[in-house]
């Protein structure tokens, strides 16, 4: 069985992707995927836990954003009875209960910093303390964690502790967003109609070439979640009929590339531009607003991540 199966794609870029995370399956590494909201970072999660030597045992996704900072520790190692106000009875904690399988730490950059050192003392040890317990018992876990925000700038701000970082993301996987798989947007959209038709027993919807259009246009901001969510939406009121523009969501429908406007008022000079120049600095300066990170400067000029390495090899920009 092919664990990455419901990473489905037609995407050079984010086959790419999958076949590294193969690689990094196969391994014991721990692995920080990053990517924008929607982009499926729990299904390669789950993915790289399936295609690995831990198939079969415990996968324990924990939202981090969503832990109570007062009980953070105990959510995550534990606690013995009576180890403060209301421990009623012994908890084992997310860590030990992955114990031979994967922890999967969603959200992680919104851990509070109290956390961050005790996490990264267990990533370094293989042992966890449980809350009120005076000795520490090892346990064999791999650690696969994800966010949608970007570390380098939390580490900068003091937000995210640099040696937690750099321990995280020993591989690193980057999630393309929907926008720079063009190829996807209407191969995933007839997918995820068809199934949704099935299961509810109800006719397809048919999309114009005018609503594809305007489907290639958006910019997807929730990603394959938002695409997916689309077309349970479309299958549900307009199945068995013709789905044009004014069917489409009003956000979808009326979005405008909030950069156009600036681009309108733009005037070539007179005596011309060199191109190239500009071009270099354009560049230079997306590294430098991204804070050296490659897919979203790329993303700041509108360009998919091939394509900006390329241009940075060309003006042999680091």
């Amino acid at each position: 069985m092919n664990s990455f199966a419901n990473l489905m794609t037609q995407s050079p870029v984010f086959e790419s992707v999958i076949r590294s995370a193969q690689i990094v399956a196969a391994t014991e590494a721990t692995t920080l995927i990053t990517g924008e909201t929607g982009t499926g970072k729990e299904l390669m999660a789950r993915a790289l836990h399936e295609g690995s030597r831990r198939a079969g045992k415990p996968f324990v996704a924990i939202n981090c954003s969503a832990i109570p900072e007062a009980l953070a520790e105990s959510e995550f190692f534990g606690h013995r009875k009576g180890a403060f106000t209301g421990a009623m009875e012994e908890r084992a904690g997310h860590v030990r209960a992955a114990d031979g399988g994967t922890l999967f730490l969603d959200e992680v950059g919104e851990l509070p910093l109290s956390l961050q050192a005790k996490l990264l003392r267990f990533l370094e040890s293989g042992e966890v303390q449980p809350v009120g317990e005076s000795h520490s018992r090892r346990v064999d876990v791999r650690v696969v964690a994800a966010t949608h925000r970007d570390l380098s700038t939390l580490v900068a701000e003091g937000r995210f502790r640099s040696d937690l970082y750099y321990r995280l993301q020993v591989v690193p996987i980057e999630l393309p967003p929907l926008r720079e798989r063009q190829g996807d947007i209407n191969w995933l959209l007839e997918r995820f109609i068809a199934d949704f038709a099935t299961r509810q027993s109800l006719p397809l919807p048919r999309l114009t070439v005018a609503a594809r259009e305007v489907l290639m246009r958006h910019r997807w901001p929730g990603n394959v979640r938002e695409l997916r969510n689309l077309a349970e939406r479309l299958t549900v009121f307009h199945h068995g009929r013709e789905v044009d523009v004014g069917h489409l969501p009003l956000e979808i429908r009326d979005r405008r590339d909030l950069k156009q406007p600036q681009m309108d008022g733009f005037v070539l000079p007179a005596e011309g531009i060199d191109f190239e120049s500009l071009e270099s600095q354009l560049l230079r300066q997306a590294l430098q607003r991204a804070n050296g990170n490659k897919s979203r400067a790329a993303r700041l000029l509108g360009l998919t991540r091939d394509t900006f390495l390329y241009r940075l090899k060309k003006f042999s920009i680091g």
